[in-house]
């Protein structure tokens, strides 16, 4: 969900109510729950972050648009992320130069390149960023962790 203050990331997950907020001005990053994201938010899926970038304009937010099923590993489904959007927190370029403008639009345009190119995969379920032979040599804490605390 998108409002001209914040960027506002809801969980598909059924029973899921946290909502992350990333506010547009101050970039402060909080959860918060569905019913706080106003009814007149800009709404569209993402299939999730890959992460935000600091360029001449100010902060983007990465997301994943489009994705696609390459895979499974031990029942756990692989994606790779086919298309992405560069969200600028900024709500208008009127503070920059025209020399700032142009160096903005050239290296949005080296990202876009970046991001074209094969090899983003994910996983919901899975930690692809651990080989095999580590998670096997893990503790059954470390297993029992979130993906996101590990």
């Amino acid at each position: 969900h998108i409002t001209p203050e914040k960027f506002y990331v809801e969980a598909c997950d059924d029973g899921a109510d946290d909502v992350l907020a990333i506010d547009r001005v101050s970039t402060e990053v909080t959860l918060t729950v569905k019913k706080d994201v106003p009814p007149s938010a800009f709404t569209r899926p993402i299939f999730g972050v890959l992460g935000t970038i600091r360029l001449v304009a100010g902060t983007y937010l990465i997301v994943i648009t489009k994705k696609k099923k390459v895979g499974e590993i031990f029942s756990h489904a692989i994606w790779k992320a086919t298309d992405f959007d560069i969200l600028s927190y900024k709500k208008t370029m009127l503070h920059l130069t025209d020399i700032q403008l142009q160096d903005n639009k050239v290296f949005l345009s080296m990202l876009n390149h970046v991001l074209s190119v094969d090899g983003f995969y994910f996983s919901t379920t899975y930690d692809l960023t651990h080989t095999l032979q580590r998670l096997a040599n893990t503790s059954p804490e470390f297993q029992e962790m979130s993906l996101l605390e590990r």
